[in-house]
């Protein structure tokens, strides 16, 4: 039972603290899980956080995954009501009030302020992301060739999953 209390504590925190969506607090969330409360080793939350990406819905489909290892369906069902229900909350009280002064100055300045926070806190995830699940050259070299083909091309991701899983199974098993 204690475990489902402090995934609901660290979710719930996690959850006010997501500008721009909730991959901005992967590097937060893999080090509650990973180095403070030990729950999983850093290939074991990559390893979900692929898998969460690769599932059709929500890409905090990872919450759920974690809570599930961590606590069952009672971890899955507090882990996905704590990432969502406390900022949900937030974003309705404050709405009217964010609209209401859609024409100030210091709204347009807090906002322009958001973006480049939330894209470092981005590319923050994506580099930890990065380092737990390329364990070897192959798998860097094709983390790179990704990245590269979604940089230059307009590929279906389906299709870069696709191969991705065929050169598993090939090299890596």
């Amino acid at each position: 039972m204690n475990n489902i209390a402090t995934l609901a504590a660290i979710f719930g925190r996690m959850s006010l603290l997501a500008f721009g969506g909730g991959n901005t607090v992967l590097p937060e969330m893999q080090r509650e899980v990973v180095q403070v409360h030990g729950w999983m080793s850093a290939g074991e939350f990559a390893s979900l956080f692929a898998l969460a990406q690769a599932a059709p819905g929500p890409n905090m489909m990872v919450v759920s995954l974690i809570g599930f290892q961590v606590a069952g369906v009672g971890g899955a069902l507090i882990s996905t009501l704590g990432i969502i229900v406390p900022s949900s909350i937030l974003t309705m009280v404050l709405v009217s009030f964010w609209h209401r002064f859609r024409d100030a100055t210091w709204r347009q300045v807090a906002q322009a302020g958001l973006v480049p926070v939330t894209i470092g806190l981005l590319a923050a995830s994506a580099t930890l992301i990065v380092v737990a699940a390329d364990t070897g050259m192959l798998m860097g070299a094709v983390t790179a060739a990704v990245a590269a083909t979604m940089l230059v091309k307009r590929v279906h991701p389906l299709w870069l999953l696709g191969a991705g899983a065929i050169i598993g199974m090939i090299f890596v098993s």
